[in-house]
């Protein structure tokens, strides 16, 4: 089931991509409802998604955060 969460996660962030303040809402998300290990992976995942976005690559400071509180 945790799965399942994580790559719904993903599907959604990469469906509100086209707005920075979505994607900012939709992260904050998930990042509270993800597992630990999830949070770092999501991280990992954000880091290649928003490569060629730099408007979304603020964003990686929300996961950042919480991914180090761990």
């Amino acid at each position: 089931m945790a799965r399942a969460m994580f790559e719904y996660t993903k599907t959604i962030l990469e469906k509100v991509s086209f707005n920075k303040e979505l994607f900012k809402k939709e992260l904050e998300k998930a990042v509270n409802r993800l597992l630990p290990y999830e949070i770092k992976e999501l991280y990992y995942w954000l880091k290649e998604f928003t490569f060629n976005k730099p408007e979304l690559q603020l964003c990686l400071v929300l996961v950042e955060n919480k991914k180090r509180s761990f």
